[in-house]
């Protein structure tokens, strides 16, 4: 599986010849509007974040043939902004396949910021059975995750949390998204917080716009 993080939490993951994109928000619209050759497109939730629908429409009209996954309120969002775009609905519990790679669906809810403040259907993706993806939330898919992208800042969340979670996980191997909030130079910080108190995982820094096998 090969891993290009664009930024925050935008991705290309590259497993068995098949190219998904995840999460294309609008911290990321430059690298993501230019991509093509993809299969398919994954969208956590509707936050402008994950999901930037003048970007989306860019994408559409570059992969024709990928297909959309989301949850219901995505694809409510999607198929009423984008004409004769039709979304496959991938909720927790549900599953599809893309060109063969399997799509696996977990969890129903973001994570509170305050109140009910952003409270939005959130379905995190377990892809191939290797690579999960919870968006903004903590779920736990109840089983091995091999390659874990692990939300490491956002209004949402403090980092103990975030530790708590890669605690939790276990996963083989993590790196960090949702960071499009923190400075560069500061990324290092919270990678030595993650390496001293969970150190049954390998934790990996990808920086925006690098490559990595796993």
């Amino acid at each position: 599986m090969k891993i290009t993080k664009l930024g925050h939490c935008a991705m290309i993951v590259e497993h068995e010849g098949v190219r998904l994109l995840t999460d294309p928000g609008s911290f990321t619209a430059d690298a993501q509007d230019k991509l093509t050759g993809l299969h398919g497109v994954l969208i956590t939730h509707e936050h402008q974040d994950h999901l930037h629908i003048d970007s989306l429409k860019q994408i559409i009209a570059n992969n024709p043939t990928a297909i959309i996954v989301g949850n219901s309120a995505v694809a409510k969002l999607v198929e009423e902004a984008i004409a004769d775009t039709v979304v496959t609905v991938v909720g927790d519990g549900q599953q599809t396949e893309v060109n063969g790679v399997v799509i696996e669906g977990f969890g129903k809810n973001h994570e509170p910021i305050y109140g009910t403040m952003g409270l939005v259907e959130n379905t995190s993706y377990f892809v191939g059975d290797q690579f999960y993806f919870p968006g903004d939330a903590f779920n736990n898919p109840g089983k091995k995750v091999d390659v874990l992208a692990l939300p490491v800042a956002g209004p949402w969340m403090k980092m103990s949390q975030c530790i708590d979670y890669a605690k939790e996980m276990q996963a083989k191997r993590a790196f960090g998204v949702h960071d499009g909030m923190i400075q560069p130079f500061f990324r290092g910080f919270v990678y030595k917080a993650l390496q001293m108190f969970v150190p049954g995982t390998e934790f990996i820094e990808i920086k925006d716009g690098e490559s990595k096998e796993f």
